[in-house]
């Protein structure tokens, strides 16, 4: 599904009026249709159901005042919190408002701290509680009687229905502005918008439901919308097949190079979510001092013993071996426990300048990798990068924060720069390509916030890769189906207790889920 900023859904909204014929107060009444379609959802039948609809000035109050409206015909016992003065309200919203002034809908003007008091009883006797107070517009941060009425919403416990995006989120970046509603269930309009899907925003959206106010998709089409969120049919229908007429050569033959002295269970994650996957051949190849120690774990893949001069670190003079294999095998992943060790960047640099195979880099291959960035522009083969905001840090130099607070825009400038797919992982991970397309993963949990789950993401990419998906399809579908993986496995055994080696055990329930759509 598209995503955009504020400027694009107000550009679509103005096509929609201007050059398609559709007035405005018809999408506001649109708007206000989904929004009671979701509460019906919710509440089942609201007649007799004390709501409170709070509402500001501009044209998102105008979709309260008609949800407002819907719900008082329903039979519920409407309260509207108009917090603004009546005649601040202008256009669709106060042709919407005049109308439930005629209803007798009782409105709550509230311009100062008079009504704190009669707003607390309200949100006491109330059901349910429709934010309708700021757009995607807000940029200033929230201050006086409005920031006291949000955090009065906040204390009741009471459900929150936000209109569009919670109050108080900023629709392009996810920032707070200053204080916010924390919604149980965000209806968004027409499209999601950037904020919503980035944190902090995120984390105060709820469940999050897209409502349809019919724009004409030929206008979504037009525009130039580069953000997509990644969802469970585009996924099934990338995901690799399995035929009756073939054998294991058919499904891919992956190479991972990994493993170090105290870090032998990163290769073998990388190896056995590749497996679980659906790879038909994984090799492992690790330092030779370690190779024992990780063999007996792999029942199902094969090991080479790499040169490591005693070592249990990768030398050097190993990377003919690798060589040597890349010409048998259909992609390469590198990094996984392999050390911070000087051999692992002169290892990778020439692997890539040589490889004509897929190259999926990850862990102690980025920190190798950021020692000598250079090396991509010298590269023939398809590459993706696999990094945490830390990693990220280190590969462009900026500071976390920054990264954090610019994700969509940093991992998409690098994935340009660099000619690669970048795969900037974390809450929402964004995978950036180098035709500038972004997709943000809404799958996953904080339980996966946990050592070894980048490895076994590192195993389920280079396995789709070697099944035949593009290295930016294979990126795309490879974290949709590490967070169902992660959603499963904490559904199971708790997030405060997952561990990366649940995440691999459930991937077949995650690719069952995906195939199946079950």
């Amino acid at each position: 599904m598209k995503v955009v900023s504020c400027g694009q859904m107000r550009k679509i909204d103005n096509t929609a009026i201007n050059e398609m014929g559709i007035p405005g107060i018809v999408l506001m009444e649109n708007a206000a249709h989904a929004v009671v379609k979701e509460i019906k959802n919710i509440m089942g039948n609201v007649k007799g159901k004390n709501i409170l609809v709070f509402c500001g000035k501009g044209n998102n109050g105008g979709d309260g005042y008609a949800i407002a409206r819907h719900l008082y015909n329903a039979g519920a016992n409407v309260l509207v919190v108009l917090l603004a003065a009546r005649e601040d309200i202008k256009g669709d919203a106060q042709i919407n408002l005049k109308i439930i002034e005629k209803m007798k809908i009782k409105i709550l003007e509230v311009t100062d701290e008079t009504h704190l008091d009669e707003i607390t009883a309200g949100l006491y006797f109330c059901h349910l509680v429709v934010d309708a107070i700021y757009g995607t517009g807000i940029n200033g941060e929230i201050s006086g009687v409005v920031a006291e009425v949000i955090h009065l919403i906040n204390q009741s416990g009471k459900f929150v229905v936000s209109v569009d995006i919670p109050s108080g989120v900023q629709g392009d970046t996810g920032k707070i502005c200053g204080t916010c509603i924390n919604a149980d269930v965000t209806v968004t309009l027409a499209l999601p918008k950037i904020g919503l899907l980035q944190y902090p925003g995120a984390d105060h959206v709820g469940r999050l439901v897209v409502g349809d106010i019919s724009i004409p998709g030929s206008i979504i089409e037009a525009q130039d919308i580069y953000i997509n969120t990644i969802e469970r049919e585009y996924v099934k229908g990338l995901f690799p097949g399995r035929y009756s007429n073939s054998n294991k050569g058919d499904y891919g033959k992956v190479l991972i190079i990994a493993g170090s002295i105290g870090m032998t269970g990163a290769a073998v994650m990388a190896a056995k979510a590749a497996l679980r996957t659906g790879s038909g051949l994984v090799t492992i190849g690790t330092a030779r001092s370690v190779s024992g120690i990780i063999a007996p774990m792999l029942m199902e893949a094969m090991t080479i013993p790499l040169e490591d001069e005693g070592r249990g670190i990768l030398s050097y003079s190993c990377v003919y071996q690798i060589l040597e294999k890349m010409d048998k095998v259909d992609v390469l992943a590198f990094g996984p426990g392999l050390s911070n060790d000087a051999s692992i960047v002169d290892i990778l640099i020439e692997l890539l300048k040589k490889s004509r195979i897929p190259v999926i880099i990850d862990a102690d291959g980025i920190n190798a990798l950021a020692k000598n960035i250079n090396v991509l522009n010298e590269c023939n083969c398809p590459i993706v990068l696999t990094p945490h905001p830390g990693e990220m840090s280190r590969l462009t130099g900026l500071d976390i924060q920054y990264i954090q607070a610019n994700r969509i825009e940093i991992a998409r400038k690098y994935a340009k720069e660099w000619g690669v797919t970048v795969v900037l992982k974390g809450a929402g991970t964004v995978v950036a390509l180098p035709d500038q397309q972004v997709f943000i993963n809404c799958t996953g949990n904080p339980g996966m916030a946990t050592g070894g789950a980048g490895d076994v993401l590192t195993g389920v990419i280079a396995s789709l890769v070697g099944q035949g998906l593009s290295v930016d399809k294979a990126a795309v579908v490879g974290v949709y189906l590490h967070g169902i993986a992660g959603d499963l496995g904490a559904d199971v055994k708790g997030q405060h207790s997952l561990v990366a080696g649940d995440i691999i055990e459930f991937l077949p329930m995650a690719i069952e889920q995906v195939v199946s759509g079950s």
